[in-house]
């Protein structure tokens, strides 16, 4: 047991530790210059990459839609006989449970409020800039975000239960760079997606964190401080290790019922207590807006 245990810790593991280490050791003795270094990284990153990112988003998109609509997306992603594992119901709780989480808890209010106090276009504050934040935050939480989550579980899903490959990013590149996925090539590959996949969950807990401490605050008067926040990330991290330990079938499954439950009361609760004609006329505005200025946006 122990064997396997140590066999499972590959150079991934270790390389990415070291990296996340030394940044989080970066940023708690230096966080000045941490924020420094990190702003100009995003915005060289942000002027002289922004086209790719759309553009290669907006292919994602087309990639999809030729799935959707050819015979292409008949194809089963387990072996030809096997049944889906999961209902519906649960299998798009976990998806979208997975693919939003806390990043839209947080952006699905903040998102809004900054476009409309600050439009890319219309005057802040007015009936045009509402609907230009609404039709912003559609946009940049709707298709291209959940495109590129599409692509790449199927390209997981596909190497993994038809291929027969490891869960890694690396695997899915075999067709692309053969036998150097499994050398120093697939490991920088998979050291990379792991370096990604923290730094985004970071962020995203970090601002929900936030967000959480500052409703505890408003609702029942406990300190919004960094003692406060360690203890809500904490119990985040319990619940998120006891999913992972008991498994999809059972703790990821509960824990994304339970939010996708606890979500439609909260919308259900908005929409009966809330201006429900305003919200109702705004939804389909702005949404067909959307639509209709799809390729300009």
């Amino acid at each position: 047991m122990e064997e396997n245990q140590k066999s499972r810790l590959t150079p991934v593991f270790w390389i990415a530790l070291a990296i996340v280490s030394a940044l989080v050791l970066y940023g708690v003795f230096f966080s000045e210059n941490f924020e420094s270094v990190t702003g100009v990284m995003q915005g060289f990153i942000t002027n002289n990459f922004s086209w790719y990112y759309v553009s290669l988003t907006t292919i994602f998109i087309a990639f999809c839609l030729i799935f959707v609509f050819t015979p292409m997306g008949q194809i089963r992603l387990g072996k030809p006989t096997e049944k889906p594992e999961f209902k519906t119901a649960s299998w798009f709780a976990m998806l979208f449970s997975a693919g939003m989480g806390i990043g839209l808890v947080f952006w699905g209010a903040a998102e809004p409020i900054s476009h409309y106090f600050t439009p890319p276009t219309a005057e802040p504050g007015t009936d045009t800039a509402m609907k230009e934040a609404l039709r912003r935050s559609f946009f940049h939480w709707g298709f291209h975000a959940w495109a590129v989550y599409a692509v790449v579980g199927l390209a997981l899903a596909f190497a993994q239960f038809r291929r027969n490959e490891p869960g890694l990013i690396s695997s899915t590149l075999r067709p692309i760079l053969g036998k150097h996925v499994d050398g120093p090539i697939g490991t920088a590959i998979d050291v990379l997606a792991v370096f990604a996949t923290i730094a985004g969950v970071a962020t995203s807990l970090g601002l929900g964190v936030m967000q959480i401490n500052g409703g505890l605050t408003y609702l029942f008067g406990i300190p919004n401080n960094i003692y406060v926040q360690i203890i809500i990330i904490a119990v985040i991290t319990v619940l998120f290790m006891y999913s992972a330990w008991t498994g999809l079938s059972k703790g990821i499954q509960y824990l994304s019922n339970a939010n996708m439950i606890l979500a439609g009361l909260l919308m259900i609760f908005t929409l009966v207590l809330g201006p429900t004609v305003l919200i109702l006329n705004m939804w389909t505005d702005t949404f067909g807006g959307m639509v209709s200025n799809f390729i300009n946006m």
